[in-house]
């Protein structure tokens, strides 16, 4: 998951979470208005009936005109009288005016109430679950209950408050043993609340969709912002760092925005790739430079043994030289001289060839040799420092392959000389090549002294050496990693502590790998 995506998806998770919170918390809120609404038109409407019952009840009643719809109170002891002129009036007390008073105001839908008792005269004022709960609280002290409760048409408020007996109700009600102050019974107020749930339903509705267009909106912008100003410039980052330092890895940005966080650290990459540039080439031409002295060095050491191999032979041709002047007409000694000067000098030739070859400073260049050869060649050369140890020659490669020959010499004088220093009373030197699927093996083993174990991963640290001052520079086997390296090979290092060492060194075979690692490779770095 990218960066972009991951953005808005946390983005869009904390925009959902808050509109989310923030519709709960509204929601909320608006039911406690209407609650609280509703719990105000409750109490004022008891106090508007009780009002209207006390001025029933302090006016002994209500009377009016008897007709089709008005039917007398069979509970009244004076039902109703008649007038002069044949009238009938029928008398209403308190409690059937708030009954037909209910009627009318449950007609209209704006609530209902009723009068309610736990001793009741009018069996239709028998109280429900809540009321008869409610007046038992009331015994208790309590002066007003309420809850919320549900019907077929939605939600309803009920309230429910005592009724006091009063003066006036006494003319009524002293019969049934009531006292002022008693409470008789209670009104209930049921105040639906479908409307209000309708309200609420339709204020949440246009929350949502104005909370999802704002968060379709905000969404587009940060995306937008994000792109612009982070995603797309991180991307041409990695894509930069990708790039180095083969390709080009400049970066365009904004100038603008090179004063934020991401511009600085454009910036600073691009600072960066120049260090490092300039690092690499300080390093390269320090790497050329060590692996060209240990080339000299070892040229020095094959040199100085040379000399005396050299001086032998040429001191034996001066005395024929010698000779034959002496005797210039002795023409058998002459024949017999001219054939060993011949060969002599020819091999003074050879031996100076090899070491002019072995001294050429040049890039790797591969070419297709005889890798057997080579090494043969490199052994003739240090023919001179092999006189108490036994070479054990067992080359067998049987074609041409593609490698830089510089650098297998070196490769091969290195670790030659490397195992004749470390068996100064003699030993056996032991050379073998072989291949081994896509790979060319030369493993050079002797029956030295051996490698300490604690200083294994050492031995290829330039300039870590075990000999005295002034027998060894410490670059010879970091050199020959160094090389291996290059070609795309491997070295592994095998010994034991007083019965010797050998080198497995392994190269490609083909040269399309040879060139691919040395393209790829430019300074290698030993892993430790």
């Amino acid at each position: 998951m990218n960066l972009t995506i991951k953005f808005i998806v946390a983005i869009s998770a904390i925009i959902l979470l808050s509109y989310g919170f923030l519709l709960y918390q509204t929601s909320n809120l608006q039911n406690e208005l209407v609650m609280e609404q509703a719990r105000q038109q409750a109490r004022v409407l008891y106090k508007q009936i009780l009002l209207t019952r006390q001025w029933v009840s302090d006016h002994q009643g209500l009377f009016l005109v008897k007709t089709a719809g008005v039917s007398e109170n069979p509970y009244l002891q004076e039902v109703a009288i008649r007038a002069d002129d044949g009238t009938v009036f029928v008398k209403r007390n308190p409690a059937m005016v708030t009954r037909e008073l209910s009627e009318y105001a449950a007609k209209s839908g704006f609530c209902w109430f009723r009068i309610t008792s736990l001793n009741p005269v009018n069996p239709e004022n028998v109280p429900d679950d809540f009321e008869r709960d409610a007046m038992e609280r009331f015994k208790d002290g309590l002066f007003e209950y309420e809850a919320i409760t549900d019907s077929p048409d939605g939600r309803v408020h009920r309230y429910i408050a005592p009724v006091l007996v009063q003066e006036s109700c006494l003319t009524c009600h002293a019969e049934h043993g009531y006292a002022v102050g008693d409470i008789r019974g209670a009104l209930s107020i049921s105040v639906p609340l479908a409307w209000a749930d309708t309200v609420i339903k339709k204020n949440n509705n246009t929350i949502i969709r104005y909370s999802v267009f704002s968060i379709i909106a905000v969404s587009l912008a940060l995306i937008f912002l994000f792109n612009k100003l982070v995603a797309r410039r991180i991307d041409r980052l990695s894509q930069a760092m990708g790039n180095y330092p083969d390709q080009d890895y400049s970066i365009a940005d904004d100038k603008h925005l090179l004063d934020d966080e991401i511009g600085r650290l454009i910036t600073r990459f691009g600072d960066l790739c120049q260090r490092l540039d300039k690092a690499q080439k300080d390093l390269d031409t320090t790497m050329q430079q060590a692996f060209y002295s240990e080339k000299m060095a070892s040229l020095g050491q094959l040199t100085a043994g040379i000399a005396h191999e050299i001086n032998n032979p040429l001191g034996g041709l001066l005395n024929c030289v010698k000779t034959m002047h002496e005797e210039p007409e002795n023409l058998e000694l002459h024949k017999r001289y001219i054939p060993l000067l011949d060969k002599g000098l020819r091999r003074i030739e050879h031996i100076m060839r090899q070491l002019l070859n072995f001294g050429r400073k040049a890039p790797l260049t591969f070419s297709k040799v005889d890798i057997d050869e080579i090494i043969r060649e490199c052994f003739e050369l240090l023919e001179y420092r092999l006189k108490d140890i036994t070479l054990v020659l067992d080359l067998n490669l049987k074609e041409s392959y593609y490698i830089d020959v510089e650098a297998l010499r070196q490769i091969i004088v290195n670790t030659a000389l490397n195992a004749v220093q470390a068996m100064e009373e003699g030993g056996s030197l032991t050379v073998s090549t072989k291949r081994v699927y896509t790979r060319i093996v030369i493993i050079v083993k002797d029956t030295g002294t051996g490698i300490a174990p604690e200083l294994m991963n050492k031995i290829f640290d330039p300039f870590f050496t075990t000999k005295e001052v002034g027998e060894g520079t410490g670059l010879g086997l970091a050199v020959t990693y160094s090389l291996v390296q290059q070609m795309g090979g491997t070295v592994d290092v095998e010994s034991q502590l007083g019965k010797g060492t050998f080198f497995t060194i392994a190269l490609p075979a083909s040269q399309k790998q040879a060139k691919s690692a040395s393209e790829q490779i430019s300074v290698p770095e030993r892993e430790q």
